[in-house]
């Protein structure tokens, strides 16, 4: 279980890393006036986390099965560290995001060039890869560049809560499980009625908002220079999502086990 438990971590990072990173392309690409270009590219982040989402809970289901053969085995725990894991890439992807909005503004100008994505990676050379060295940046970090940016706390705090529900959602219909071993089956499928209340939150409160932030730097040169800024504030909102979601397990679990008996 210990290396099952290290693969599974290691995917819930990725996961976290690549969706987290997805501003620093829609960073690059309002910074070059290329949006549409950007948001093609984002398409590749979400293949990644969904491929990588895909492995993830079954070998994730593989501890509940388990634990039905050992009734010692600590579930919660387990998945406190998966969660664990899923700080962990936001951080990271915090820390990468001044130097993949360099990487990614330098993908979406080639690509704007040799014209599809195929021929991007193909034409790609060792001595390419070796200049990335140049496009490493630190990130800045003060919480004073958070004060005037004009965002609404509401935004932010949904921000957080939408992103503890999509991190808890499978997690917790898994819990759900092994709490209702008689619905198991139906309880571990169960995930979209949490991650259901993520997308209501997405696409009426957080899409729209983020639309709107996005457009205004299109066109206003001093909103284009807050956007970075502004990205940098979702990103540690979705940190904080992810460490509320280790209060919800339980809660979402339990919500859920509620909802399948009814169903």
């Amino acid at each position: 279980m210990a290396l099952n438990l290290v693969i599974v971590a290691l995917l819930t990072l990725i996961i976290h890393t690549a969706e987290t990173l997805s501003y620093s392309v829609r960073f690059a690409g309002v910074k070059l006036n290329k949006i549409a270009v950007a948001l093609s590219l984002t398409g590749i982040i979400v293949l990644v986390s969904r491929t990588a989402n895909l492995i993830q809970a079954p070998l994730t289901a593989k501890f509940i099965d388990y634990a039905r053969i050992h009734p010692e085995f600590d579930v919660m725990q387990v998945l406190r560290l998966i969660l664990l894991s899923g700080s962990a890439g936001t951080v990271i992807a915090i820390a990468l995001f001044p130097t993949f909005v360099n990487l990614f503004g330098r993908v979406i100008s080639k690509l704007e060039v040799v014209g599809s994505l195929p021929k991007l990676m193909t034409s790609v050379t060792f001595s390419q890869l070796r200049n990335t060295k140049h496009y490493l940046q630190r990130p800045s970090f003060h919480l004073r560049q958070f004060r005037y940016l004009g965002v609404p706390k509401r935004f932010i705090i949904l921000n957080i809560l939408v992103t503890a529900f999509y991190s808890v959602g499978v997690l917790a219909s898994l819990y759900a499980a092994h709490l209702s071993p008689e619905l198991s089956t139906t309880a571990s499928q169960a995930s979209g009625i949490i991650n259901g209340m993520a997308t209501i939150l997405l696409t009426v409160f957080i899409d729209p908002q983020l639309g709107v932030i996005t457009e205004r730097a299109l066109h206003h040169e001093e909103s284009k220079q807050q956007l970075g800024k502004i990205y940098m504030l979702l990103m540690v909102s979705r940190f904080f999502g992810t460490l509320l979601a280790q209060t919800m397990i339980a809660p979402a679990a339990f919500l859920i086990g509620f909802v399948v008996q009814w169903i």
